[in-house]
């Protein structure tokens, strides 16, 4: 099990947007630019991340998207989950129906593993994500949804 492109493009496209929305809204053609992302890609991503409420879209000259919601609000979670990434450890995608019996041996072990996932994912925010990336350099305190979090200069948490 691992996070497609798609996930990542999203996440990433998401704290490029949030990063750059200050001055108004955010040209997608810009965001690929800087993350090196199909424009293509992009269009289709925030497509689903506006039908999720995500993002609003503003038309006409200087037009572009921003983030429809408090940065604090908006979770890995919520975009992964938006653009239709598939977080699931199970060989059955959930279904139970891992063998001919039904469930095989490890169904629980991993669809636990989903649950942690989605907890984890659903506590870091956007916010969390900028504010790392504006103070990146050296170790620094995050505030994650309910506590703080310590990174490291490898950006793995410790807690």
């Amino acid at each position: 099990m691992r996070l497609t492109t798609k996930g990542r493009f999203a996440v990433t496209a998401m704290i490029d947007l949030a990063l750059q929305q200050e001055g108004g809204p955010v040209s997608l053609a810009g965001i690929s630019q800087r993350q090196n992302i199909s424009l293509s890609y992009l269009e289709q991503l925030f497509s689903k991340l506006r039908r999720h409420e995500l993002v609003d879209s503003v038309r006409g000259p200087g037009g572009g998207y921003q983030i429809a919601r408090p940065l604090k609000s908006v979770s890995v979670a919520d975009v992964i989950l938006a653009v239709d990434e598939p977080l699931d450890a199970t060989q059955c995608g959930g279904k139970e129906n891992c063998t001919e019996e039904g469930q095989c041996m490890t169904h629980d072990l991993w669809s636990s593993l989903n649950t942690k996932m989605l907890e984890y994912l659903g506590s870091v925010s956007l916010q969390c994500l900028v504010d790392k990336h504006r103070n990146k350099g050296g170790e620094q305190a995050v505030q994650f949804r309910d506590r703080p979090v310590r990174f490291n200069d490898a950006s793995a948490p410790i807690n």
